[in-house]
């Protein structure tokens, strides 16, 4: 792929992991170009995605530098917005392993995953403001979506960075492992999934990404499909007979 993104495959899931600690893992063009081929590769492939980060930081946010010479005709491309919009659509589950910082940008990767494993060190935020400009690749509509109005917009509007324990209390993470332990943590729930119908874990990521107004008709769509599916018989006549066999070994007892 690229020096500033190394990617292994681990069988049930592929792992990501940002590696430019001398920046801080900051999401550069060169960052967002191997994004977008990673995401045309899971998008075939249909594999879940750990996302990480190297050096005890996720992403300390975006290349400043390139930022500072963005101009208006940059901005209206979405160069971050749409990286992050296509790992959010991503079939399978994306899971963000956010260790120490997640600010601005790299805050913004992690709102676009689908499950967030924090650790003691993390401290997420947008800072944007501060430096002129706003948190335009996702935060004014997702963090909200993830956080309340209330909490989003002091964050968004303050600048406010939030603790471990805080993003854990406010559900923008979903438990806290230690740094040393969070990545095997995030693998258990890929080898979780990786145990799953897929077509059911893709339809309820679809359905979980849709509209307020497509429900619940989506649902019944979804389901329609997967009722007639050979894996939804396989999986509940076996489910079936597992249970007959208990119950002929307890009544045997």
């Amino acid at each position: 792929m690229s020096e500033s993104l190394r990617v292994e495959d681990r069988g049930a899931f592929v792992l990501a992991t940002l590696d430019r600690p001398e920046k801080r893992n900051a999401i550069d063009q060169d960052l967002v170009d191997v994004l977008h081929a990673l995401c045309a590769r899971l998008e075939v492939e249909r594999r879940t995605l750990v996302i990480a980060g190297s050096g005890g930081t996720f992403a300390a946010g975006a290349d400043i530098a390139q930022l500072r010479e963005r101009r208006a005709t940059d901005a209206l491309k979405g160069i971050n917005t749409r990286c992050f919009q296509r790992i959010r659509a991503l079939p399978m589950p994306v899971i963000a392993v956010l260790d120490g910082y997640a600010l601005g940008g790299g805050a913004e990767l992690a709102y676009a995953a689908d499950i967030r494993i924090g650790t003691p060190s993390l401290k997420i935020g947008n800072p944007e403001t501060g430096l002129g400009i706003i948190a335009a690749a996702g935060a004014t509509w997702r963090l909200k979506e993830i956080v309340g109005d209330a909490l989003a917009s002091e964050m968004l509007l303050t600048g406010r960075i939030l603790g471990a324990d805080e993003a854990l209390a406010a559900g923008l993470v979903s438990t806290i492992v230690e740094s040393h332990a969070a990545l095997e943590h995030a693998a258990t729930i890929a080898d979780r999934i990786a145990t799953l119908d897929p077509a059911a874990t893709q339809a309820t990521k679809r359905a979980l990404l849709a509209p307020a107004s497509a429900h619940p008709e989506i649902e019944l769509a979804e389901q329609a499909v997967l009722f007639e599916s050979p894996e939804k018989q396989r999986r509940m006549t076996e489910f079936l007979e597992r249970r007959g066999a208990r119950r002929a070994t307890e009544e045997s007892r």
